[in-house]
């Protein structure tokens, strides 16, 4: 699997095809049984989680991982200061980090949470969940994001909004997409990857994977990407 810099790459598959063990493995929460995993130069496979991140390669998760008693710009900033080493200081309140604090509300204007900044966590529906996980993500400044699901549980209006929100990031980050919302995936994606059983079985742009022969008899059963599903 070759994600190409600038790219918005996403990976589909039926359930159980092992999107999310990909994730792990990728972001180093799983170690790697056999093969390698290069970022840019570097052979990162052995690697831990947070020397991943600190070389920019970072993830989102399916399920919201915030402060709820933190204000929104606070969750934030909380992810820049842990995206830099010794940025942390025991005695210094988090916001007093202007480095930290300038990287996170440049990520909650990406997400479109700027004016939420003072707002408790705990008091954000859930699509405004997902955008301040996003913004956590982008305020460690990745190079490379994985996003696993990102509109899990959201209705139709807040997928739209997030969809609008990631083609604005497109070309900024390198962006690795998990996503079962085909509407979203083939609205989004540069590339297309389908895994079954843990392999690729194919790589495409939209177009090419919309009318792959092997795509259509082992995948489209179960997610259709044309009719309404190809929009």
């Amino acid at each position: 699997l070759d994600i190409e810099a600038g790219e918005l790459h996403a990976v589909i598959g039926p359930n159980g095809a092992g999107k999310t063990t990909l994730i792990n493995q990728l972001s180093g929460e799983l170690p790697a049984d056999e093969g390698a995993i290069r970022f840019g130069e570097a052979d990162v496979t052995a690697l831990p989680v947070h020397q991943r991140a600190r070389r920019g390669l970072l993830r989102s998760y399916q399920i919201t991982s915030i402060f709820e008693a933190f204000s929104v710009l606070e969750n934030a900033t909380l992810a820049a200061l842990g995206a830099r080493e010794h940025a942390m200081r025991f005695w210094q309140p988090m916001l007093a980090n202007r480095r930290a604090r300038t990287a996170a509300e440049e990520a909650l204007a990406a997400a479109g949470l700027a004016q939420r900044g003072h707002v408790a966590a705990g008091e954000l529906g859930y699509g405004e969940r997902r955008q301040l996980e996003l913004a956590m993500g982008l305020a460690a400044q990745p190079k490379f994001l994985l996003l696993d699901e990102p509109m899990a549980g959201m209705s139709v209006q807040e997928s739209a909004a997030v969809i609008d929100l990631l083609r604005g990031l497109k070309r900024r980050y390198t962006i690795l997409l998990v996503e079962h919302d085909m509407d979203a995936v083939f609205a989004l994606a540069d590339r297309i990857s389908v895994l079954v059983y843990g392999r690729v079985m194919c790589t495409g742009t939209p177009d090419e994977i919309r009318n792959h022969p092997d795509v259509r008899a082992v995948y489209l059963g179960e997610e259709t990407p044309e009719g309404e599903g190809a929009r």
